[in-house]
Parts: structure tokens; sequence; C-alpha cells
């Protein structure tokens, strides 16, 4: 018997923590110019419009992680990383064999087995684990 536990991520793109990500980008040993590039490009930007002779005023632009934009795929990737690296670690310190996929901003937790009491225990085990971590994270199921 399989079991499926489906989980989405709250606001996932809105809710990436730029510090965190800069850090996630340092500890995987990216060069500090893309660092710095990717810490500029997301927070404290300002932008300002010009047509013909009229410039407006400067306005502030926090690009942050878009969903839909070129780059989103990438940081958010980097980003869970960590998260599902730690995940898969503290569940094989608790021998739970649970399966996961991730989809960016949607997960599932897969286990098989022939109870359905067990399957029920380790899943929410297993959700329980996912939901503190990814609070920690700065992200909310």
């Amino acid at each position: 018997m399989m079991s499926t536990l489906a989980f989405n991520i709250a606001q996932f793109f809105p809710s990436l923590n730029d510090c965190l990500l800069s850090a996630i980008l340092e500890k995987a040993g990216f060069d500090l110019k893309v660092i710095n590039f990717f810490s500029n490009y997301l927070v404290d930007r300002k932008t300002s419009y010009f047509w013909n002779n009229f410039s407006s005023c400067l306005y502030n632009v926090n690009v942050r992680v878009g969903q839909g934009s070129a780059l989103s795929s990438i940081l958010s990737a980097l980003y869970l990383s960590p998260f599902l690296y730690i995940l898969e670690k503290r569940l094989k310190i608790l021998d739970l064999k649970i399966s996961i996929l991730s989809f960016v901003n949607d997960g599932l937790l897969i286990l098989q087995s022939k109870s359905f009491y067990n399957s029920n225990a380790h899943l929410f085990s297993s959700y329980n684990i996912a939901s503190q971590l990814l609070l920690k994270f700065s992200l909310l199921v």
C-alpha cells in the first residue's frame, strides 16, 4: 500500500528570505561577485521612468525572487536544497523511509507500507518535521 501526503508552501516566492539566500549561495561556493549581484538584484532597488524629456522621481522596487522570472526556478532550487538535505537526514535518523518529491512550492511525502496505521504515523511525523524545518527557512505550509 502506498500513502502520499501533499503540501503547499504558502506564498513561497514572496516569503523567501533574501539574507538566507545569500548565505546559501555563499555556502554553495558561489563567487562573491555572483552573491553580491543577487543581493543587489533582489533588494533595495530603485527605478525611475523616462519619456522624452520627462523623468519621474525614484521608486522603490524590491524585485525579490519573482514567480515566473528567468531566475526563479534556479534560485528557488538553491533555496530549497539545504531544506531537502536536512529533511532527508532527519528522516533517516528516525528511520522513516519516506520518499520526497518537490515541485518548487509544492511537495509530496510518499511512503509504502503494508500497515495503514504505520503509514499514517510515519507521514504525520514526517510532515511535522518538514513543517518545523520550513518555518526555520521563513516558509509556512
